[in-house]
């Protein structure tokens, strides 16, 4: 008898088990550049607001655009589906914990309205902002030309698990490189988090990839189904996979990751990693513009069938302009993000995010074994 075939596991890391070495040199945080480019668009600020119906509607995108960010709308949430959302936002809010997930479930059990899409679009153009606009794969073909029509400048295609290669009954399901051809913007397609998929994604012609699976606030992926892996080790996969695709294309596709970050730090190790930017839900959840009014919930909570998430109560913490630039009196880094990764890239002699990402990191000991004890006891 041979010897027996062994699965082998390798270690995956999260934010909480890594650490930032310091550049042998330092700049100033206000000479470092932050800007995020997908497609021919430039953000002056790398992060992405989450197509969470709790954390982005017209309005909202439209203050996240004169931050400096891009804000992506859900278009089969409550926005596509009613004429006066504001109500069931309201209405979803106010329903008890115990009954939350039917109330998510019945609301999004209405029919998705071509028409609305296209005025929601129109509601974020015409305050001059720009407009990004998520659908699953199985939407995107029916619903995405719409709202490209209506305005909207970049495309965003997520379901928990992306890949260019599914397997499914339809005749022909939705191929990116066709995609990318019919709808002329910028597309954005997600959530990844090995080498191998992500790498033949970029191939499809796609301009972002978005990482992450099981790590958001509001998910439930890793519980229900198992499956998932750390978002360092997810990073650090699909920004390989970005490298070996410039190598050989000399075509640039930024990797946004996107779940698990709840302060500065988890932004920063994102960025060493090799992200080109982020995507947050639950911190702008936790602001006074969100339409959440102080709850979350994912895309995958009200499935009919399997609800992989839940709404969480993350009450309301500040402003946007406190998450993101301060000034702010918390000690905990949930606040100015964007000054938080100003003062690693200059702790870290980084002018540029791609500098960044080639500064080290190591695996580090857990908070508590390093004399952090009391502040720990502080914040439970």
């Amino acid at each position: 008898m041979g010897a027996p075939q062994i699965k082998q596991l390798r270690r995956a890391y999260g934010f909480d088990e890594v650490a930032i070495v310091p550049g042998d040199i330092t700049v100033n945080p206000e000479q470092a550049a932050t800007e995020l480019s997908i497609g021919d668009h430039v953000f002056a600020i790398p992060v992405l607001a989450s197509a969470m119906d709790a954390v982005v509607g017209p309005a909202f995108a439209v203050a996240l655009h004169g931050h400096g960010g891009l804000a992506v709308m859900n278009m089969e949430g409550v926005q596509a589906r009613y004429e006066d959302p504001e109500a069931v936002l309201q209405e979803l809010a106010s329903a008890p914990q115990e009954k939350a997930t039917a109330a998510l479930q019945k609301v999004y059990s209405a029919p998705l309205r071509e028409e609305l899409v296209a005025k929601r679009v129109a509601e974020v153009k015409k305050q001059g902002a720009t407009c990004a606009v998520s659908f699953t794969p199985a939407m995107t073909k029916r619903l995405a030309p719409a709202a490209v029509e209506a305005g909207a400048d970049i495309v965003v295609v997520q379901s928990t698990v992306t890949t260019a290669r599914h397997i499914s009954k339809s005749y022909r399901g939705l191929v990116f490189a066709e995609l990318v051809e019919m709808v002329k913007v910028p597309v954005v397609v997600g959530n990844c988090v090995t080498t191998g998929a992500a790498l033949e994604l970029m191939d499809t012609g796609i301009h972002g990839l978005l990482v992450g699976v099981g790590p958001g606030a509001a998910c439930t992926t890793r519980e229900v189904v198992g499956v998932g892996v750390p978002q360092v080790t997810a990073t650090v996969d699909c920004a390989a996979a970005r490298d070996e695709h410039y190598r050989r294309t000399g075509r640039y596709v930024p990797v946004i990751t996107d779940g698990g970050i709840r302060t500065g730090g988890d932004l920063c190790k994102a960025m060493v990693a090799g992200a080109d930017g982020v995507m947050l839900g639950t911190p702008f959840a936790q602001t006074k513009e969100a339409p959440g009014r102080g709850f979350n919930w994912g895309m995958a909570t009200p499935h009919p069938e399997l609800p992989r998430g839940t709404r969480i109560k993350v009450g309301t913490s500040g402003t946007l302009q406190q998450l993101l630039f301060g000034p702010t009196s918390r000690t905990d880094g949930t606040q100015n993000l964007i000054g938080a990764l100003r003062v690693c890239m200059g702790m870290c002699g980084a002018l540029s995010i791609g500098e960044l990402h080639k500064a080290e990191m190591v695996i580090a000991p857990a908070i508590r074994t390093e004399g952090k004890i009391f502040q720990m006891l502080g914040q439970s």
